[in-house]
């Protein structure tokens, strides 16, 4: 078994999913298999929030400014997830470079649960009303179509 078996599981469905479940279970220890895991876990960040994330952070990279090794300059919207997502984790993690200096870490949101991606959106939207940022009609779009997914 070469891939994670994925279920989404709700209160509609989760008798049928954990029976199909059970299914392959059975069928992998039929082919010899030793041990499998089973994981239970909130689902991770939706195609949709990934999409409202990139375009909110397009229009604060093109409407706001950072101090980036002491000068005031624009940022790339990938600096700026940087920015948003070490203020949501209140954690800086800093290693040193291979030839001197200091790397900071990011965090990943690829790896991030559903709500604690909304809090990430949320503290964007935060930024923003406090910042003047003009959010742009294709981060409004997505707004809408990530509301009504919801």
């Amino acid at each position: 078994m070469s891939r994670e078996k994925v279920y989404r599981l709700r209160e509609d469905n989760f008798k049928r999913a954990l029976g199909h479940a059970e299914g392959l279970l059975a069928e992998q220890f039929r082919k010899g298999r030793q041990a499998l895991e089973m994981a239970l876990r909130e689902p991770k960040r939706s195609l949709d929030q990934n999409a409202k994330l990139w375009c909110l952070l397009e229009d604060v990279a093109c409407q706001c400014t950072l101090i980036i090794n002491g000068e005031k300059c624009t940022a790339t919207r990938e600096e700026w997830k940087d920015v948003f997502t070490a203020a949501l984790k209140r954690e800086n993690r800093i290693a040193m470079g291979i030839d001197g200096g200091v790397v900071m870490l990011g965090h990943s949101t690829s790896k991030m649960r559903k709500a604690e991606f909304s809090e990430l959106i949320e503290l964007i939207y935060s930024y923003g009303a406090e910042n003047g940022i003009h959010w742009s009609e294709k981060a409004q779009a997505v707004y809408a179509e990530y509301r009504g997914a919801a």
